[in-house]
């Protein structure tokens, strides 16, 4: 009889482990991206926790309606690049300097000319708001520092996201150190966008200096058209349908604050804060194994749709125990975090949690459609989906408010993930392994 005791068990695994180099690296990679949610997730919570209750829900509406509002054109900044230049690096390695230094030229340019038209549409649309206009600039003004983000595209490419790793966390624990500086000498709310700011220049030279560290270097980075033209050419989808993305994601804050106000942009972002904690799971995992994802499917089709299967499963029922245990936490959870003024957060954040299980599975869905070369499907989808957003957000804001929001949220980012892919033909299968995932398909 075969031996399926704990013990045994584990045994078999460390020794797969052990004997499976490519299985090693992935293992230490996710590692890392889980220690690195972990400090953010414990540090970062308390921090934004101990902001909202020194703020108060009104501040703390104004400095989320600034950061959702700058997030609207965060894709056009970013120019869809994330997944193409890891793709790449991935097939051209010999060409890993064109390819960095096209993308980080590329990502520097469009950043700026983000931050001025962000600038420009704030100033227009609230043109006797001073405080909020001079929040959204200052916070836009990280795009910049943020373009160095390519950088980690290469690290992601060798599986060695400690590096990154390490520059965020040492940015985030000295900015976090910060944030309770400015609570405990009760700063304005001008500073904790500054400290934004902040956070990115030095995550932007911490990723500089690592890069040299881990052997390369600036200097040897070259920006080539016809290189930067191939990585656009398979980027524009992602462009696109990455401003559909933050449109369904953050339209309902920047509504919100236009439609009820910035008190109620303050009690939905609470509880919203809280279901994105947890996001950190799926992206942990699927930036480790994508580069092997990409590498499975050059050599055995059937066991590359195996795992991406597996994978599938595993993150669906991962959301759902999640969802279930904050559903009936939420109200307490709460009152006892953020205090009496957030209390109208708890009926947002039961709502809200169960959005996350269509998240976890459209970060995997989206891995597929880069490795497959679909990218472009995504723009269709997520277009009906902020159609939707919007509409949904229209008809409950007012009756709802931030409860309205969070419905339409949860709605759209359903319709997102299984409806709208199975009305075209080359996408339907992801929709189909969707929804075998919730039968535990393997």
């Amino acid at each position: 009889m075969r031996n399926r005791s704990p013990k045994h068990i584990i045994s078999r695994m460390s020794e797969q482990i052990r004997s499976n180099e490519a299985l090693k690296k992935i293992l230490y990679n996710t590692s890392w991206l889980f220690a690195d949610r972990i400090i953010r997730m414990g540090i970062g919570v308390i921090v934004i926790i101990w902001i909202a209750r020194y703020l108060g829900p009104e501040q703390f509406g104004i400095y989320n309606y600034a950061i959702a509002f700058v997030a609207l054109f965060t894709a056009v900044s970013t120019l869809g690049l994330d997944h193409i230049v890891v793709r790449e690096i991935v097939r051209q390695p010999d060409k890993k300097d064109e390819i960095v230094g096209s993308a980080l030229l590329m990502r520097f340019l469009a950043s700026v000319i983000t931050v001025v038209l962000i600038s420009l549409i704030i100033f227009l649309l609230r043109p006797d708001d001073a405080l909020t206009r001079m929040m959204v600039i200052i916070i836009a003004s990280a795009m910049i520092f943020q373009s160095f983000e390519v950088i980690d595209f290469w690290f992601q490419s060798q599986v060695q996201s400690k590096y990154t790793v390490i520059a965020k966390n040492a940015a985030f624990l000295f900015i976090s150190g910060v944030h309770i500086g400015l609570i405990l000498s009760e700063a304005s709310l001008i500073a904790f966008a500054i400290a934004r700011l902040g956070e990115m220049f030095l995550f932007a030279v911490g990723l500089v200096f690592l890069y040299r560290y881990s052997g390369s270097a600036l200097r040897k980075l070259r920006f080539r058209l016809k290189q930067a033209t191939h990585l656009l050419r398979d980027s524009w989808p992602l462009i696109l349908s990455g401003i559909m993305v933050m449109l369904y994601m953050r339209i309902d804050q920047v509504m919100l604050g236009e439609m009820i106000g910035d008190t109620s942009v303050g009690i939905y972002s609470a509880a919203i804060r809280l279901t994105e904690v947890w996001f950190f799971i799926p992206t942990a995992i699927l930036i480790s194994v994508f580069p092997n994802i990409i590498e499975t499917k050059k050599k055995d089709e059937g066991l590359y749709y195996r795992r991406l299967q597996r994978l599938y499963t595993t993150l669906t029922w991962m959301a759902i125990a999640i969802a279930l245990v904050v559903m009936f936490l939420a109200n307490p959870v709460i009152r006892v975090l953020y205090g009496q003024e957030f209390q109208a957060a708890g009926s947002v954040l039961v709502i809200s949690i169960w959005a996350g299980v269509f998240v976890f599975q459209g970060l995997t869905r989206s891995k597929w459609l880069v490795a497959e070369n679909l990218q472009k499907y995504t723009y269709f989808f997520t277009g009906i989906g902020v159609i939707i957003n919007i509409i949904l957000n229209l008809i409950l804001i007012p009756k709802y408010e931030a409860s309205g929001a969070a419905i339409a949220t949860l709605i759209t980012q359903f319709t997102v993930v299984i409806p709208a892919p199975f009305l075209f033909k080359k996408t339907r299968l992801s929709s189909v392994m969707i929804l075998q995932s919730f039968l535990f398909k393997k």
